[in-house]
C-alpha cells in the first residue's frame, strides 16, 4: 500500500509538471478569448488511468494552478476545479480500462474516448460555466461559448493524443503469459 501512494504521489508531482508545461507554452489559440487548444488533456487523460481518479484530480487541479499563477494573476478557480473534475471522472474509469495488463484494443478505446466525452463536456459545458456565473458574474453567452469551444478542443486532443500515448505505454508492457520458461 504504501509504495502505490508514493508512486501516486510522484505521478502527481510529474503529471502537475507536464500539464502545466503543456498548457502554458504548448497552447494553441483557439479564436474564443481566453480559450486555448492544448495538449495538457491527453497526459491527464493517461495518468488517470494509469494512477485513478485522485491521482487524476489532483493533477488537474495543481497543473491547472500553476499556468494561471505563471500568467502573473490569481487562478480562474472556476476553470481550475473543472480541470480537476476532468482528471475525476477519466480516472474513475481506471479500473474499467486497467491499461497495466498491456490491453487496450478497440473496446477499450470506445471507453476511454467516452470518459473524456463525458469528463469534457460535463466539465465545460456545465461545471466552468456555472461556477463562472456564481463566482465571478461571468455573461451566460461568452462563458458558454468558451465553455463550448474547450469541451470540443479538450476532448479532440485528450482522446486523439491520449489514445496515442496510452497505446504507446501498453506496448511496453509484457502481456501475461508471453514469457515461456526455458
Amino acid at each position: 500500500m504504501k509504495n502505490s501512494s508514493i508512486k501516486t504521489v510522484v505521478a502527481v508531482g510529474i503529471g502537475a509538471a507536464l500539464f502545466f508545461v503543456l498548457g502554458r507554452f504548448v497552447a494553441i489559440p483557439s479564436g474564443i478569448p481566453n480559450t486555448n487548444i492544448s495538449l495538457q488533456y491527453a497526459v491527464l487523460g493517461l495518468l488517470a488511468v494509469m494512477y485513478g481518479p485522485v491521482a487524476g484530480g489532483l493533477i488537474g487541479f495543481v497543473g491547472h494552478t500553476l499556468i494561471d499563477l505563471s500568467w502573473g494573476g490569481s487562478p480562474w478557480w472556476s476553470w481550475v476545479i473543472a480541470s480537476a473534475f476532468v482528471g475525476v471522472v477519466v480516472g474513475l474509469f481506471a479500473k474499467k480500462l486497467n491499461i497495466h495488463e498491456g490491453e487496450f484494443g478497440k473496446k477499450k478505446i470506445a471507453i476511454f474516448t467516452l470518459a473524456n466525452v463525458v469528463a469534457h463536456v460535463l466539465a465545460w459545458v456545465g461545471v466552468a460555466p456555472i461556477l463562472d456565473m456564481v463566482m465571478y458574474a461571468e455573461p451566460a453567452d461568452k462563458i458558454f461559448a468558451q465553455g463550448a469551444m474547450a469541451a470540443t478542443a479538450n476532448t479532440l486532443t485528450a482522446v486523439i493524443v491520449g489514445v496515442l500515448l496510452i497505446i504507446a505505454y501498453t506496448k511496453t508492457i509484457a502481456k501475461k503469459g508471453s514469457l515461456d520458461k526455458q
